[in-house]
């Protein structure tokens, strides 16, 4: 069974871009859940939680969407061959213990490059952190698959020389972690261990699985 459309249920940019990768711009449709409020990590304490929680994050997208979707097609004869898709992005890193520590998004106030500054001095020079992706892609109809994607980024160790011209280009605003391996935060990048489309957003090489895998269903 192939697909006729492609909603992505996602605010991101960066995300809508990479799908349009690997399916036409003409069969993709925006609509980001109504909601846009998520459950945090504040009570996750290990990296078991910290995946379970976000791949209830990516779900529960999904599914608010499909509830909308179904609700407006109720009426329709012959449904259109849909897919929907959802994602959630996080970064995590260890603290001087060792425990796993989220970074979410920069706050949206003034106090944002203090805190990209310290995210960078304390959790990412001269040491790897983890980016993961929860992906979740389910049909009108119910049938589903979904995966996580773990990508291992080291960041170099001699940051200073550039992080103030950093935080004065205004990128980490909005991105998970507070850089964007995709732009000018590439400048910090010493090695990526995995799918580098997972760190902007979007596994693309989980994703086309998946499509496999709801199409057999």
């Amino acid at each position: 069974m192939s697909f006729r459309r492609y909603i992505l249920a996602s605010r991101s940019p960066r995300r809508l871009e990479l799908l349009q990768q690997i399916v036409h711009p003409v069969l993709i449709e925006v609509r980001p859940p109504a909601v846009s409020e998520e459950a945090g990590f504040g009570d996750c304490t290990d990296m078991v939680a910290i995946k379970r929680r976000l791949q209830e994050i990516a779900r529960q997208k999904a599914e608010q969407v499909r509830a909308a979707l179904n609700a407006e097609e109720a009426e329709l004869h012959e449904l259109p061959r849909t897919l929907l898709i959802s994602a959630d992005t996080t970064v995590v890193v260890t603290d001087r213990d060792g425990n796993p520590v989220v970074l979410g998004n920069p706050p949206e106030n003034d106090d944002w490059r203090e805190v990209v500054a310290d995210w960078f001095r304390h959790f990412y020079a001269g040491r790897t952190h983890s980016a993961l992706t929860a992906v979740y892609v389910t049909t009108p109809d119910g049938r589903f698959a979904e995966q996580l994607v773990e990508t291992r980024v080291t960041i170099r160790g001699d940051i200073e020389r550039w992080l103030n011209w950093y935080l004065l280009t205004g990128e980490p605003r909005g991105k998970a972690g507070g850089y964007a391996l995709q732009g000018a935060g590439s400048v910090f990048i010493e090695r990526v261990e995995g799918s580098l489309s997972n760190v902007v957003g979007l596994p693309l090489e989980a994703l086309l699985e998946l499509f496999a895998d709801v199409r057999l269903k």
